[in-house]
């Protein structure tokens, strides 16, 4: 049995993206026509092969002929056909990135196994859309797309993933939910016969649920509850990065301070950064160095092109005195001619961030800046943002598969983007603008090198750190080999090895007379 912090509310790859607990137990359910290879890489899934014209603008999908849904029916095109449909209907509601992607492909199935997928334009960032998980048309196909996420499905879903849905079980009715090894994906067999996911409100009711014997398992929770967990015996720990960092943006715009204007500053600035002591304090450690714009496992991250920002303060001050921002005798702040180097930092009031921002605060102030920090309610930071009524904004990223960051860094998307900084660099933009139109990784992976170039030159945003992803498991679960902790699939994918310690215990049967 394994415990999450959350609530399921639609098991339906279509309506799972605001909620993480849905996220990964669709990931579970449903297969996609692809799916991303720990290495960043797409690798087929439904789909048997997929090849793309020389104009870049039409995919054509192969798919699998011996696909059977959880219920026995057949898997074929009109599913694929039927789930991005939905996607184009504006009667069903879904999440606006989702259906502005889709609203201007034309969908066509010219075989029981074969789907092409026609675009305007080239955009190879498209292939990341094709992960989605597919519908079964036979069970969804007459229901009313405006009536799809009230429908029971969501309770109780069928899909091709590696688990299903015990027969009867509905989460919302019975508070939990009980997934079976899919006898088709598992064809060895298993040694256990299915996974019990049990949801709690917080780290302390899971940590309780934990210590009683409630659930071997546990995950979703906080960084604050690894050291109480930690001291729980019989608990093992497993670790992986999450697809998620956390980043300075610095705002380059004319409404920010001179200062953080000039890349000189920032990367003075960023030399007085201790995040090692930042990890260690905000987040119990729990926290991966990471350089640039770009997760560890994207083919398009390249470290070798990134200078190494050690903890020099000494470093920094010096720099910032030849940059003229100096203290002048009897202050304890910096100043260039009456200038006074002050920096708004913006953040959420959640308080993780309120930690990180207030220690980088106080890091900034030890060589000299004047740090004041603005907090908001998380539900306010995009306006906030686009506002840019601040020099500094610390912000969470979880960036796609994709590599394509022209949304956030091109010019355009000063405007029409979240460059919310304003980083305004032409080649960079071009750079951004080619990689996207281009379909092989290898044709495209000079672009971003190029990319990375110009962002490493001005410094519009320096990572702190990338998130840490944290399962723990008792030690009465046997054989247990963990993959990537943030990904349901990859963790199970030893499942078929796993078993539960049980103690043998001898019972005296009583005595009965016969006569």
């Amino acid at each position: 049995m394994e415990g999450r912090v959350g609530q399921p509310q639609h098991l339906n790859p279509l309506l799972s993206k605001s909620n993480p607990v849905d996220q990964e137990l669709v990931d579970l359910l449903f297969d996609g026509l692809t799916r991303y290879n720990d290495k960043g890489y797409l690798e087929p899934v439904l789909a048997e092969s997929w090849r793309v014209n020389e104009e870049g603008t039409t995919y054509s999908f192969d798919l699998r002929d011996d696909i059977l849904w959880h219920d026995g029916e057949p898997f074929n095109a009109d599913d694929v056909v039927f789930t991005y449909g939905l996607l184009q209907n504006e009667d069903f509601v879904s999440p606006e990135s989702l259906n502005e992607l889709w609203s201007s492909v034309t969908i066509s199935s010219t075989d029981e196994f074969k789907v092409d997928f026609i675009l305007q334009q080239p955009y190879s960032p498209f292939l990341a859309a094709t992960t989605l998980g597919i519908l079964p048309e036979h069970l969804l196909g007459q229901v009313p797309p405006s009536e799809l996420s009230n429908h029971p499905f969501n309770h109780s879903p069928v899909g091709t993933g590696p688990f299903l849905v015990v027969p009867g079980n509905d989460f919302q009715r019975d508070g939990f939910l009980r997934l079976a090894p899919n006898p088709r994906y598992w064809r060895g067999g298993t040694a256990m016969d299915a996974i019990e996911f049990h949801f709690y409100p917080d780290g302390e009711a899971i940590i309780a649920a934990f210590e009683i014997g409630e659930i071997h398992s546990l995950t979703g929770f906080n960084n604050a509850d690894i050291e109480k967990l930690g001291s729980l015996p019989g608990i093992h720990f497993y670790s992986s990065g999450a697809p998620r960092y956390t980043q300075l943006i610095f705002n380059l715009t004319d409404s920010a301070s001179p200062a953080v204007q000039q890349p000189e500053v920032r990367r003075a600035l960023i030399k007085s950064l201790d995040r090692e002591t930042l990890v260690d304090q905000a987040l119990s450690g729990q926290g991966l160095p990471l350089n640039g714009p770009y997760p560890s496992y994207s083919w398009a991250y390249n470290p070798n092109l990134f200078a190494n920002y050690n903890f020099q303060p000494e470093l920094s001050a010096a720099e910032l005195d030849s940059l003229g921002w100096v203290r002048e005798e009897g202050n304890q702040f910096r100043s260039f001619d009456g200038q006074p180097l002050q920096l708004r930092i913006l953040t959420t009031d959640e308080p993780a961030h309120l930690s990180i921002a207030g220690i980088i605060a106080d890091q900034w102030e030890n060589i000299g800046v004047d740090s004041e920090l603005e907090k908001v309610d998380s539900t306010r930071l995009d306006t906030k943002l686009k506002e840019r009524e601040y020099d500094v904004v610390l912000v969470d990223i979880e960036p796609i598969n994709d590599p394509d960051l022209y949304d956030f860094w091109s010019q355009e998307a000063i405007v029409n983007g979240q460059n919310f900084g304003g980083w305004n660099n032409r080649r960079a933009s071009e750079s951004l603008e080619t990689a996207r139109k281009l379909t092989s990784v290898e044709e495209r992976q000079p672009y971003y090198e190029t990319f990375l170039q110009y962002f490493e030159e001005d410094v519009p945003a320096f990572t702190l750190f990338q998130h840490v992803w944290t399962y723990g498991i008792s030690d009465k679960v046997k054989e247990v080999d963990i993959g990537r902790i943030d990904s349901p699939r990859e963790r199970y994918q030893s499942f078929e090895n796993w078993y539960l310690e049980f103690r043998e215990v001898a019972t005296a049967c009583p005595v009965t007379e016969t006569s």
